[in-house]
């Protein structure tokens, strides 16, 4: 009896996978073996970096809040304190908007915790 092969689905496999390597340069794009071996590290990646980007913009809002807080006159650890100390519950990625955007704001909150 012949060996029974699925080349129709072989074939829809490997052209997802070269659909997916569009863009890529050189034989990235269009060699089955490079471009199966890049899309996987490409997608592992990604899968990390959907991770760390979280980490990433809490440090920016983190910096962001202490440059602010420094001009007012506090240092970040002393503004969270008293956010803390006065049950004033706004996160890290609205105080950054404000310091960013609405530096009035910013200094009604940083003045309402220097009491």
């Amino acid at each position: 009896m012949p060996r029974s092969v699925n080349k129709v689905a072989s074939r829809a496999k490997r052209k997802k996978f070269i659909k997916l390597a569009k863009g890529y340069w050189g034989m990235r794009k269009n060699v089955w073996t490079i471009a199966k071996h890049h899309i996987e590290k490409g997608l592992q990646y990604a899968y990390r970096d959907r991770k760390a980007k979280k980490r990433t913009f809490r440090s920016l809002w983190i910096t962001r809040i202490n440059a602010a807080a420094r001009l007012n006159g506090t240092t970040y650890s002393r503004l969270m304190n008293g956010l803390k100390v006065n049950n004033i519950d706004i996160n890290r990625k609205v105080l950054a908007d404000f310091a960013m955007n609405k530096p009035e704001a910013f200094a009604k909150i940083c003045a309402a915790v220097k009491k």
